[in-house]
Formats: structure tokens, C-alpha cells, sequence
């Protein structure tokens, strides 16, 4: 007998986009958890946001280079400020939070520091890095895999 081996299944990309309802007036905190929602950072329901808050405060210090101790000061303030537990503030799940914004062209690390990718604005970002290469060659993959699939039958 034969023994077949398979293969692991790991995906090159993914992506994770959701539509929520027209944003309204949100505070500043509530639009970058809604933003981290709807790409796919932060799960519904989920209680751990520390991800809102690193991104949140790379925001708001747009154009200056943070390195995590400083991007770990500021998260505590602002889970202070908005009345939230200081969970998740450990320096290994900021640095790992991070690179799941990095993994999303949103933040880049310069040295050992990190900043919005090229000072550049959201919309930018998400347009030509996301939706114009990202999006665009996992579509272009699932085309790909529908054709071969069409092909067999």
C-alpha cells in the first residue's frame, strides 16, 4: 500500500475585508477599531483591541518614527484615557500587532522605529498597495484556479 503524502496548505495572501454600515460621527478611537474591522485586523466581538490603539497612535503621530518602547508608552496612556484595561501592552504582542500592520502596507519600520508607510495618506495606501496589487493578484490567483477548475469539467 501506498502511503500519500499531502502537502500543506498555506496561502502565499489573504486578505480579510468587511462592509459595515456608513460611518456616522465616531470618535477618533471608534473609526480606527471600525477601520481595523473592516480590513480584517480586529474580529467582531473581539475584546482584545490592543491593535486600535498601536494604530491609533502611530496615526496620531503621523510623520514621526516610534520605536516600540514609545509606541508602548503611548498605548498606555491612551487605553488610560479611554477608560481601558491594560491588557495586551506586553512588548512582544506590540511588536507582533505591528507587524500585522506592516503585513498590510499601512506601517513600515525604519531602522528599529515605525511609521505610516511613506508618511502617505490611508486612502493612498489602500488603493495603490491593497486593492490596486494585493487584491489584484489574489483575484488573479482564484481566475486562475476557476479557469484550471472549468478546464476539468
Amino acid at each position: 500500500m501506498i502511503k500519500k503524502t499531502r502537502s500543506t496548505d498555506t496561502p502565499l495572501a489573504e486578505i480579510t475585508l468587511r462592509k459595515y454600515e456608513s460611518p456616522n460621527s465616531l470618535d477618533k478611537r471608534e473609526a480606527v477599531r471600525k477601520l481595523c474591522l473592516s480590513v480584517g485586523l480586529l474580529q467582531p466581538g473581539d475584546s482584545r483591541d490592543i491593535v486600535v490603539d498601536i494604530f491609533q497612535v502611530l496615526l496620531e503621530n503621523h510623520g514621526n518614527l516610534l520605536d516600540s518602547d514609545r509606541i508602548q508608552d503611548l498605548v498606555i496612556a491612551n487605553r488610560k484615557n479611554n477608560s481601558l484595561p491594560l491588557s495586551g501592552i506586553a512588548q512582544s504582542n506590540i511588536r507582533r500587532q505591528v507587524r500585522r500592520l506592516r503585513e498590510l502596507f499601512f506601517v513600515e519600520k525604519v531602522k528599529n522605529s515605525y511609521r505610516i508607510t511613506e508618511n502617505e495618506k490611508l486612502l493612498n495606501l489602500f488603493e495603490e498597495r491593497i486593492e490596486k496589487f494585493y487584491l489584484k493578484s489574489i483575484t488573479n490567483r482564484v481566475k486562475d484556479y476557476i479557469k484550471l477548475v472549468e478546464n476539468l469539467h
